[in-house]
């Protein structure tokens, strides 16, 4: 088995969702997620085994382009939590009522299918084919599926695709440069171009535009907050705990190793800018009264600490970095599931009009505490160990930028159990609230125990990881 049947499967189940109507849409798009997901294990399976699962044909012979995927740790790590994703963030929607059902799965499906092959992809080209398909999902789905009005949510969502469109071309006028000394798109081929350190510049600057608004990192955030408000869940989830990991992946794969002078020279810049992003998110989050709105500034200060650590261009922080990319996708997910449950049951998403909730609802109260300090790097969940390599390889370079740094987990503890305090403590709603249904129990269940499992043994995907890591780093000398 290779990537290609993975990357059809998604896609056979965008379509075939799509086909299936509105009544079967979304079991249809779960059991092609499933299926998915199991075939992705397979493929680490075969990894650990010895087997390249990879795949590479030519495609168009001028320009010289290849349908090329790479299977390594690296990218079958990121394309685990995709699939792992998927199907759990298809499942939360069960029971809601989706106009148009088949066409809204069968974009969610259409959107991992472009995430997983951008991960996958080892032609430029290509890879950035899949990052520009994965755009036109998501976009559909916070346009017509969103919160608020219609005009009110153009806004947001229009600034978004904008933003995140210009930034890719940037990236795609870099692509031609490279071609042009390489005459190749393949990733190796651009790995061992002969760049001056001028032209790395220039193209680590057109990388970085495109990644810096997809991750996002400070100033480039503008759009985020008001899109995954305006997103519906389903949207929101997909964004914060798949779609930023596409950037933050990219650097490590594609940027660094690419233009390493370039990366050693703006790095302390770099570094400065993502850790005022931890700060500044942290103090932002504290001041939001929606929850949507504070998760995503909560996420917006997680994901600056783990550009920080990409761009640290060490073994350890490029670890921690992806260890932490992982994390951070199951944790916001299960934060924006929560934020959705007390929705349902409130018709709020204001955290002022919640409270007393843990006497109502005692077993969501209990998952929502597990996500809230895995969310804080408590020690014993899995956000521990990817803020821990971080911090670490932060110290390498200066001790100054893993303190500042580490204040995420000072102002995490702080805004989070502030936030839950009110949401979960103190005087009771007036409207009753049910405990956790046997759906939500499962979502939630499922999501605690692997935040749980993997922050008590990570070495499964450490191990899987860090060969790709390591031939990284080799290219930064």
């Amino acid at each position: 088995m290779n990537v290609t049947i993975l990357l059809l499967t998604l896609l056979v189940g965008a379509i075939a969702t799509y086909i299936s109507g509105k009544k079967p849409a979304a079991k249809v798009a779960l059991l092609f997620g499933l299926v998915a997901f199991v075939e992705t294990i397979v493929l680490i399976c075969q990894h650990n085994a010895g087997t390249d699962a990879g795949y590479m044909t030519q495609w168009i012979s001028n320009p010289n382009i290849h349908i090329a995927l790479k299977a390594d740790g690296l990218a079958l790590a990121l394309t685990l939590l995709t699939t792992a994703l998927t199907p759990i963030i298809i499942f939360s929607s069960f029971g809601d009522h989706i106009e148009k059902s088949n066409i809204f799965y069968s974009l969610v499906m259409f959107m991992s299918f472009a995430m997983t092959g951008t991960f996958l992809a080892a032609d430029g080209l290509l890879y950035y084919v899949f990052w520009e398909l994965s755009l036109l999902p998501i976009y559909f789905i916070a346009l017509l599926w969103g919160n608020d009005t219609f005009e009110v949510r153009k806004k947001a969502i229009l600034k978004f695709f904008i933003y995140t469109f210009a930034g890719s071309l940037f990236m795609l006028v870099g692509f031609i440069y490279l071609y042009s000394k390489t005459g190749s798109f393949l990733l190796q081929d651009l790995y061992n171009a002969r760049l001056t350190g001028t032209e790395q510049y220039w193209v680590f600057l057109a990388f970085f535009l495109a990644y810096a608004i997809k991750i996002p990192v400070f100033p480039f955030h503008t759009w985020q907050a008001s899109t995954y408000e305006k997103a519906p869940t389903v949207g929101t989830m997909l964004l914060a705990g798949i779609m930023l990991k596409m950037g933050l992946y990219s650097v490590i794969r594609w940027q660094i190793p690419i233009t390493p002078i370039a990366a050693k020279e703006v790095m302390p810049t770099i570094l400065v800018l993502s850790i005022i992003g931890v700060v500044y998110g942290s103090i932002v989050a504290l001041k939001q009264a929606n929850i949507k709105r504070f998760f995503a500034y909560s996420s917006l200060a997680h994901v600056g600490l783990i550009a920080a650590g990409a761009y640290t261009l060490t073994l350890d922080g490029m670890k921690g970095a992806v260890l932490q990319m992982i994390a951070h996708g199951f944790v916001i997910v299960g934060l924006f599931f929560v934020g959705e449950i007390i929705y349902r049951r409130y018709q709020t998403r204001m955290i002022g009009e919640m409270g007393g909730i843990r006497q109502q609802a005692p077993k969501f109260a209990s998952i929502f505490m597990i996500l809230m300090f895995a969310s804080i790097g408590l020690p014993g969940t899995f956000s521990f160990i990817g803020e821990f390599n971080i911090l670490y390889g932060l110290s390498q370079i200066n001790l100054w930028y893993a303190v500042i740094g580490g204040t995420t987990l000072i102002f995490g503890a702080f805004y989070m159990l502030r936030m839950f305090q009110k949401a979960m403590l103190g005087e009771t709603n007036a409207k009753p609230f049910a405990d956790l249904n046997t759906k939500e129990s499962i979502i939630l269940g499922v999501l605690a125990i692997v935040i749980i499992f993997l922050g008590i043994y990570p070495k499964p995907l450490a191990d899987l990881i860090t060969p790709s890591l390591v031939e990284i780093v080799s290219y930064i000398k």
